[in-house]
């Protein structure tokens, strides 16, 4: 099934902004999406690079 990727990324982003939290003062948001749209979203600079140990990933300013 084709779908549009930008769709997916923008609907992911948005959906890790509404579960993201802040703690030490970095906003965060807990990995619940798949590793393709979060690899997307790490090379068009909205997150920190995913591929680590923690169960979160941080946001980009």
């Amino acid at each position: 099934m084709d779908y549009d990727v930008e769709k997916v990324d923008k609907m992911a982003l948005a959906l890790l902004f509404l579960t993201s939290f802040e703690y030490h003062g970095i906003t965060r948001a807990w990995k619940g999406i798949a590793w393709d749209v979060s690899s997307r979203l790490h090379e068009k600079g909205y997150i920190h690079d995913p591929k680590n140990k923690n169960k979160s990933v941080v946001f980009t300013d």
